[in-house]
């Protein structure tokens, strides 16, 4: 059985630590994800664009996976970038996924083949791996490095599907934003979350029932069909939970604009500036879930200019500075990216002096 997730919030997009060789940095990695999970975040995303998948082959980002997830808290919905070229690769990176215990799975538009990528034949991979995943997906629109812009009528299709549970739409794009809310406002799911309403993931549910590793799935059997009342309280061993009504999740990846976007109907942010400033990002989401739009315009102010340098011009290596400013280990892009002059790092020291983390 195919089940939804809660997804509201704060998502770091992390960085992976490497040596000065370039070898995986595993330690700096697992220190990151204890940090991250400590903190106000509703997750972790592992090996997106931020974490240069696209520069690791198939044992490092397997490496990458079992490092984090072994870090992660129990309580943080773990989400793994697991986006390939083909359907195959797409799919056991989704099935190694869920044997280690991620919630979800991120899945980005191939794109290398992009004047073939028609719109019957992205509807027909996005189905093909959500009929096969093990892990409800998250769509991943981020046409900026793909060159392909996912259409808002073919997102609005492909949320028919049980077990595609929403996008992370990284185009910036306010208008469309708008249009996918819009379009998928129909969709009505319900997940289990606990009876604070914050995410129930497999990892609370096997440490509240003490189930083997390999029981994990048995979460999927927890997800109801129908819709019950949310106010009824299940206990699932120490753990207690409840229903919770949830539509199809439009989070964004735009920190500098990430207050605009909420107002616009996204539910959170998967956002690269929140692995070198998570609490200065969830500030801005807890004071528009509080209503206070006056502070929460306020707190984007205060990061926007930032983010647009650090993240957006200055790319992966401006990230993983700041993230080590801030008391994460960035250190190093993976060649042919390289890492910032001595200038650019002055600037990123400049603008992250009063955005900590």
């Amino acid at each position: 059985m195919k089940w939804t997730m809660l997804l509201n919030g704060i998502f770091p997009a992390i960085a992976t630590p490497f040596y000065a060789d370039g070898r995986l940095y595993l330690k700096k990695l697992e220190h990151n994800v204890d940090r991250y999970t400590k903190g106000p975040i509703t997750g972790v995303v592992v090996l997106g664009s931020t974490g240069e998948a696209v520069f690791l082959n198939c044992d490092e980002q397997r490496q990458v996976l079992r490092t984090a997830i072994a870090a992660a808290a129990p309580e943080k919905v773990m989400i793994a970038g697991c986006g390939h070229e083909s359907v195959q690769e797409t799919v056991e990176a989704c099935e190694y996924a869920a044997s280690l215990g991620y919630d979800a799975a991120m899945v980005r538009t191939p794109h290398y083949y992009r004047n073939q990528m028609t719109p019957a034949a992205m509807l027909n991979y996005f189905r093909a791996v959500a009929d096969r995943s093990p892990l409800p997906v998250i769509l991943y629109s981020f046409p900026q490095c793909t060159g392909y812009d996912l259409p808002v009528e073919l997102i609005a299709e492909l949320s028919e599907h049980r077990n595609i549970i929403g996008i992370k739409e990284s185009s910036g794009d306010q208008a469309k934003v708008e249009r996918i809310v819009q379009r998928t406002r129909h969709i009505k799911r319900t997940t289990r979350v606990t009876h604070e309403f914050q995410p129930v993931t497999a990892r609370m549910i096997q440490k509240a029932t003490a189930a083997p590793v390999g029981e994990l799935v048995s979460i999927g059997a927890l997800a109801a069909t129908g819709k019950p009342s949310s106010s009824a309280v299940e206990v699932i061993g120490s753990l207690r939970t409840r229903q919770k009504e949830v539509g199809f999740q439009t989070l964004v990846g735009s920190a500098h604009k990430f207050h605009m976007l909420l107002n616009t109907g996204a539910v959170g942010g998967i956002l690269a500036f929140a692995s070198c400033a998570p609490t200065a990002c969830y500030e801005i989401y807890a004071a528009f879930k509080d209503s206070d739009h006056a502070l929460a315009e306020e707190k984007q102010q205060r990061i926007e200019s930032a983010s647009i340098r650090v993240v957006s011009e200055l790319g992966i290596a401006g990230v993983k500075y700041a993230s080590d400013l801030n008391g994460f280990y960035g250190g190093n892009p993976r060649l042919p990216l390289l890492p910032l002059s001595a200038a650019q790092r002055h600037e990123v020291e400049t603008l992250l002096v009063d955005i900590k983390s």
